[in-house]
């Protein structure tokens, strides 16, 4: 398994060509016992054959565009294309008009050099945090492939398409866990920054007050690379001692019904750090708690998605994802004097949530209470919206602080995966990559 930042030291180098990557991805993408076809909504494989022999002739003459031009990556089915269809992982769309101009972080990724594979599946509408999808298929969970478990959502296939080598990163989406989601349950890194550093022009919105760009790959400085090439402005990040580390484990909700394979993870991670030095605070939190009664009625997001979805709702629900669908009509029974609330509801808490939390250099929860399900289990709809509350419950919280955060593997190989979650208030997004850096190491060193 070779990472972004791996193959970017080995073009360096020059022992390696980006046409060696692209042409091991798109293998990955074309095999017929893969999840190519369900990874994917839409393939770019000439334009990427070609990408990666004009970077060849880049790196040999020492000009590359980045240091990832010509390396393999993959985007949500979401952000705009010109000349295409954004399909949002729907139906719905399919006869909508074509985008007229690249999404802004494509505009970014193609002047970079990067070699798009194509636009990856997800979650219709990105509304949900499992990853299934009744009209393209259901990527499937890399671990324990046969028992057909979910990949997580709302960027189902940008996780696997990482997992499985059909490219060594991908962009995606955040509104409440859709890329820190599905990279802890498939195993990988998954990078929420601050919404603000990434110019989200051209991607369909979900909840444009809690929707952010981020980025899905196989460790911490790999995720830093990517996110420097789409951000605004690049994070430096530095080396962080643990043994200088103060992070904060709040004990309302988010530790609440884990399953014994994520409580085994998180513990023995827990352990891990203590071993370095690192001073772990417990702490009430209870502000966490007030996120249930504020959500009650499907909350900002809610809100938002119907404001977008109301006309395509009257006059096409038979197009929708039926679970989807009841999660977009939860706004309409909002008033817009109720949704003001909200917003105010939501600054209070937010204020409140960053003084108590500000005196530590991050905040620990396990990403997700849950290993991935499998489909089968999710076919009851009462289930299905269970568990999605469940694997949303902990990432949202950072979404509705406007927060930054980051998803890091932390169970022992051949068991479940599960994510270890390390978390900051707005515009730490360089000190988290830079602790997260540091724990990955130690994590690393436990296996």
């Amino acid at each position: 398994m070779t990472t972004l930042w791996q193959a970017s030291q080995q073009l360096l180098a020059g022992h390696i060509t980006p046409e060696t990557l692209v042409s091991d991805a798109l293998h990955a993408i074309a095999a017929e016992s893969g999840e190519g076809k369900r990874v994917f909504t839409q393939t770019y494989l000439a334009e990427a054959q070609q990408q990666a022999r004009q970077a060849n002739a880049r790196w040999q003459q020492h000009q590359p565009n980045s240091a990832i031009d010509g390396l393999p990556i993959s985007i949500k089915d979401l952000f705009d294309v010109a000349g295409e269809v954004t399909l949002a992982g729907s139906r719905l769309l399919s006869n909508a008009a074509k985008a007229t101009s690249n999404a802004s972080m494509v505009e970014r990724l193609r002047q970079a050099g990067a070699a798009i594979v194509g636009k990856t599946n997800m979650t219709e509408f990105a509304f949900t945090g499992l990853g299934i999808n009744p009209h393209y298929g259901t990527p499937a969970n890399p671990w324990q492939r046969t028992e057909q478990r979910i990949p997580g959502g709302s960027s189902s296939g940008a996780a696997v398409a990482v997992a499985d080598g059909m490219c060594l990163a991908a962009v995606g989406t955040d509104t409440g866990g859709s890329v820190r989601i599905p990279a802890a349950l498939c195993g990988l890194t998954g990078f929420k920054p601050s919404a603000s550093r990434i110019d989200q022009t051209g991607t369909l919105p979900l909840a444009v007050s809690l929707d952010s760009i981020g980025v899905i790959a196989h460790d911490v400085r790999s995720c830093w690379l990517l996110d420097s090439v789409i951000a605004d402005e690049p994070l430096a990040i530095d080396e962080r001692h643990l043994s200088d580390a103060h992070f904060v484990i709040p004990q309302t909700r988010v530790l609440e019904g884990l399953d014994q394979h994520v409580s085994a993870a998180w513990l023995h991670a827990l352990g891990q750090l203590r071993a370095q030095g690192v001073t772990l605070t417990e702490l009430p939190l209870h502000e966490l708690a007030e996120l249930e009664t504020i959500n009650s009625r499907g909350g900002i997001t809610a809100w938002e998605a119907w404001q977008w979805h109301q006309h395509y709702v009257h006059s096409q629900p038979d197009a929708y994802d039926p679970q989807v669908l009841t999660r977009i009509k939860r706004g309409s029974l909002l008033t817009h004097e109720e949704a003001s609330a909200l917003y105010q509801q939501r600054a209070d808490w937010k204020q409140r949530v960053e003084n108590a939390i500000a005196p530590f250099d991050g905040m620990l929860m396990p990403t997700v209470p849950l290993i991935a399900p499998t489909l089968d289990e999710l076919n009851d709809p009462a289930r299905y919206m269970q568990v999605n509350m469940l694997m949303l419950r902990n990432t949202s919280v950072i979404n509705m602080l406007d927060g930054c955060s980051i998803s890091l593997p932390c169970h022992q190989p051949g068991a479940a995966p599960v994510g270890l979650m390390l978390s900051s208030t707005h515009g730490n997004d360089a000190a988290l990559l830079s602790w997260a850096a540091a724990i990955e190491t130690t994590l690393k060193r436990s296996i």
